[in-house]
C-alpha cells in the first residue's frame, strides 16, 4: 500500500470518528434491555400528554392516519418567547436550532416507521397513550388488509410556534413542512388512495415535551395534527 493511500484512509477514519462523535451528541442514547434507535430529539430528555384519534386517512392525497389532538392556540411572539425561557432555566441544554434538527429526523423515523407498522421504532419517540393510538390504528389497517407506503422524500422547514411549560414538563410545538409521496393498497395490491407518482407538500404541527426533572434525555411526541 502506498504512503498516499495510507494517509487518505487515516484521514477517512479522523473524519468518520468526528462525525460519530457529533451525531452521539445532538441525538443522544437510550438505555434498556431492548434495542432501540436513537430518539433524534434526545437533546437531554421525555413526556406526558392527553389524545383523540385522527381519521383513518388524512385527506384525499395524504393517507398517512396519525391520531391528531388540538391543543389550543399559540401562546403568540411574547407567551412562546417567555416559554421558550422557561424551558432553558428548567433545562440548560435545551436549544431551539437543536431541538429543530432533531424534530425534523424524528418526523421522517415516526412518519415512515408508522407507515410499515413499526412499532418497535415508534415506541421510544411517543408518549404512551399516543403510541396506543398508533398502534390502535396499524392494527386497523392490518385487519383491513391495507398497506400504506409513505416517503418522506424531504423535510424543508421546522419551525417552534409554541413553547411553554405545565409544572416540571416541557412542550414544545413545531410546524413541519415535508413533501411526501403516499400510497395506501388493498388486500389485492389495488391502489384505494394516494399517487406513487405524485409528491405532495404537507404542513404538519407536531408537539413534544418532556419531564425537565427525568433522568430520561428524550422528548417523546404527544400531539400531532395537519396545518390546513
Amino acid at each position: 500500500m502506498g504512503e498516499g493511500s495510507f494517509l487518505d484512509i487515516l484521514v477517512l477514519a479522523a473524519i468518520a470518528g468526528f462525525l460519530i462523535l457529533r451525531l452521539r451528541s445532538v441525538l443522544g442514547r437510550r438505555t434498556g434491555t431492548e434495542q432501540r434507535r436513537p430518539n433524534p430529539l434526545a437533546t437531554q430528555q421525555q413526556p406526558p400528554a392527553r389524545p383523540e384519534p385522527r381519521s383513518p386517512d388524512r385527506a384525499p392525497d395524504n393517507v398517512v392516519a396519525m391520531p391528531d389532538r388540538p391543543r389550543g392556540a399559540a401562546n403568540g411572539d411574547g407567551g412562546m418567547a417567555n416559554g421558550l425561557t422557561q424551558i432553558k432555566i428548567a433545562d440548560r441544554s435545551f436549544s431551539e436550532s437543536s431541538f429543530a434538527g432533531g424534530a425534523r429526523a424524528a418526523f421522517k423515523m415516526i412518519v415512515e416507521a408508522f407507515a410499515r407498522g413499526d412499532t418497535a421504532t415508534l415506541r421510544p419517540l411517543l408518549s404512551d397513550e399516543l403510541y396506543d393510538e398508533f398502534s390502535e390504528a396499524i392494527r386497523e389497517r392490518l385487519a383491513a388488509g391495507h398497506t400504506l407506503e409513505e416517503t418522506v422524500e424531504s423535510v424543508d422547514r421546522a419551525e417552534i410556534i409554541d413553547a411553554r411549560m405545565d409544572g416540571r414538563t416541557a412542550f414544545v410545538t413545531i410546524r413541519i413542512g415535508s413533501r411526501q409521496k403516499t400510497v395506501l393498497h388493498d388486500a389485492d395490491g389495488t391502489v384505494i388512495d394516494g399517487n406513487p407518482d405524485q409528491t405532495v407538500e404537507v404542513t404538519d404541527i407536531w408537539t413534544f415535551s418532556r419531564n425537565t426533572r427525568a433522568t430520561d434525555p428524550n422528548w417523546a411526541l404527544v400531539e400531532t395534527r395537519e396545518s390546513h
